[in-house]
């Protein structure tokens, strides 16, 4: 729980860095947003202190130069893609971080319709945003595409598509996933800008892997545990080595492409503007590090989390065998197991003795609190009210939730709900300690403590139903479980 990240410091120094990076171009560039640009979970995981918002944050400094342009792969509004971490589909994301980026005083320039080919649901989609007063333009498939430069680079390739009309200084290109083509967006722009006698630049914002951190450093690992149903790999930057003699780490991806994107600025420039990967970024996340030990605990404790994670997508036939044997390598790597998250192995130890399903909370000061399947609560709200008595200073004897508040709520899911289930869910449990907060001092001062369980590591030996799951992921819980179905 100790802070490793200044938050400040990367507010104040990504911005510098940005504005820099726009000077050395004719006061135009398309920055490339990588990952999330807002509710950033993973980076507040692995690097404590950082706020999920940062990012979002930063570019609000930059309000009155950036313009936002987000792009779609037509083929993906075709074929109905969807968000696993949402449950949307990518053009209805599309719409709703729209809503997100204005709602936050962020000017939404036009979106951006990839490898489109005149398909139906894309035409659709076009119109509705149309009709919406959102310009909308359309970026065809190129073929030969990323290899054939003479081809892309040319009036029958980047040429055929939409040139985006922008009007401000920073253009920050974003989507709803991978394979959007954001990329083939800013270097599509560079060319017709060049057309137009204007030297805009490119620039790629990813926090990780942090390039001025070592291959082997927990932050980057745990980068790699996120990424492992992509197969994406950390590796030195062999070409920033070569030019400047310096180590620094970029990812597989940007490492195996660059050769075709220096060609791609030979052929518009004349003369790349970069020598490696590595000079593409603008993250500064690295130089915020304040508390390296920190970091580097939260980080191996994220690559526990993505192995369970990866275990209940097995089980569900969402993850492959490699998927999961890449992080167990990387555990492997930092001479950790599964049972390393001290909230698990509680968790599992009780369950085994007492052949039940049980749960653990490790609080912020290390000590861990456990809870049963009981007749009235399942697990996860037995472990809940245990630790908000903790926290509280409350007996562990003392009842928080009244017979009045419990009777009401198990007669509605029996009775009229035709739940075989009387056992309260979370969300329910905290419903009655609401009601029992009303003529209980006791469960108010339980009820105040839930702001406390916000960064605590919850571990349950079942699988937990999408209810349960979302509110302890609302109370701020980082949860992991076991693949398997609850024990009665």
């Amino acid at each position: 729980m100790k802070t490793g990240f200044d938050n400040q410091k990367y507010l104040q120094m990504q911005s510098e860095k940005i504005k820099e990076r726009i000077s050395m171009f004719d006061n135009k560039l398309y920055l490339e947003f990588g990952g999330k640009l807002f509710d950033d979970y993973h980076a507040s995981r692995v690097l404590p202190g950082f706020a999920p918002s940062s990012k979002l944050q930063m570019l609000l400094q930059l309000r009155e130069q950036a313009e936002i342009i987000i792009v779609i792969n037509a083929e993906d509004i075709e074929k109905n893609k969807v968000r696993a971490d949402l449950g949307i589909t990518y053009d209805l994301d599309v719409l709703r971080l729209i809503e997100i980026y204005r709602s936050h005083g962020l000017y939404v320039g036009s979106v951006v319709l990839t490898r489109y080919h005149n398909q139906g649901t894309a035409i659709s989609f076009k119109t509705k945003l149309e009709n919406q007063g959102i310009p909308v333009y359309c970026h065809y498939k190129i073929e030969g595409y990323p290899k054939n430069i003479s081809l892309i680079v040319s009036e029958e390739g980047y040429g055929k598509n939409d040139y985006i009309k922008t009007t401000r200084p920073l253009v920050v290109v974003t989507a709803p996933g991978p394979g959007s083509g954001k990329m083939a967006t800013c270097l599509s722009q560079l060319y017709h800008e060049h057309k137009r006698g204007i030297r805009a630049g490119y620039a790629k914002f990813e926090t990780f892997p942090v390039w001025n951190l070592a291959l082997s450093h927990p932050v980057n690992l745990a980068y790699e545990a996120a990424t492992a149903d992509l197969n994406d790999v950390n590796m030195i930057d062999s070409f920033h080595l070569s030019a400047y003699g310096i180590s620094t780490v970029n990812y597989n991806r940007d490492i195996e492409i660059f050769p075709v994107l220096y060609a791609m600025f030979e052929r518009i420039f004349g003369k790349s503007p970069y020598n490696s990967p590595t000079d593409m970024g603008v993250n500064m996340a690295g130089y915020c590090i304040v508390d390296d030990e920190a970091c580097c605990e939260a980080s191996k404790q994220e690559i526990i989390r993505r192995y369970y994670e990866s275990m209940l997508r097995k089980a569900d036939m969402e993850a492959t065998d490699d998927e999961l044997f890449k992080i167990e390598f990387l555990l492997q790597q930092l001479g950790m197991t599964p049972k390393d998250r001290p909230c698990a192995k509680e968790a599992n130890e009780l369950a085994d003795r007492l052949q039940r399903s049980a749960a653990a909370i490790e609080l912020a000061d290390g000590g861990i609190v456990t809870g049963k399947t009981s007749k009235l609560l399942g697990p996860c709200s037995a472990v809940l009210l245990n630790a908000l008595k903790k926290l509280a200073g409350i007996e562990h004897e003392h009842l928080l939730i009244s017979a009045k508040a419990l009777e009401p709520i198990q007669k509605l899911k029996t009775q009229y709900f035709g739940s075989r289930n009387p056992r309260l869910h979370t969300d329910e449990t905290l419903i009655a300690l609401s009601i029992s907060a009303a003529e209980s001092a006791m469960a108010q001062r339980a009820l105040d403590c839930i702001p406390m369980l916000r960064g605590c590591q919850l571990h349950c030996s079942t699988r937990l139903s999408k209810v349960d799951l979302s509110t302890l992921r609302k109370l701020g819980l980082q949860v992991t479980t076991e693949p398997i179905m609850e024990r009665i």
